[in-house]
């Protein structure tokens, strides 16, 4: 397994804010770049496809309230995954971190570490945009 992560990033909401706003797949994508098209989702479910990268359904298997939400591959992707979201309580602000655990092959490897890298730290630091 592949583990890309996140840069730390200290939020302006609290980890309940942001655990709720986490916990619901409607929500995220207010967080995607442009780059991310054919957008669905339900609460604990999601696809989409990244250009130029892949197709990616998601879905949440575990939330531990204020402090974690685990997410898994769900239907088509090129690879399993999982994604850890992690929020350290600062009160009245939060710290979050995203962890993407993959099994890349190791051409894979190459060409992906560096794009889904720079896609975790953009959604992680687009959570200080939300009103």
């Amino acid at each position: 397994m592949t583990r890309i992560e996140s840069d730390k990033v200290t939020v302006n909401k609290t980890s309940e804010e942001i655990y709720t706003f986490l916990s619901n797949f409607n929500n995220f994508q207010k967080l995607m770049p442009e780059q991310v098209t054919n957008w669905q989702s339900t609460e604990e479910d999601c696809s989409f496809t990244i250009a130029g990268m892949a197709s990616l359904g998601m879905k949440i298997v575990e939330k531990i309230p204020h402090t974690m939400i685990k997410v898994t591959r769900n239907g088509k992707a090129p690879f399993d995954f999982n994604l850890d979201c992690s929020i350290k309580d600062l009160a009245p602000q939060c710290e979050v971190q995203l962890a993407f655990d993959a099994d890349l092959n190791p051409m894979l490897k190459m060409m992906a570490v560096k794009p889904l890298t720079n896609f975790l730290n953009l959604l992680v630091h687009k959570l200080n945009d939300l009103p």
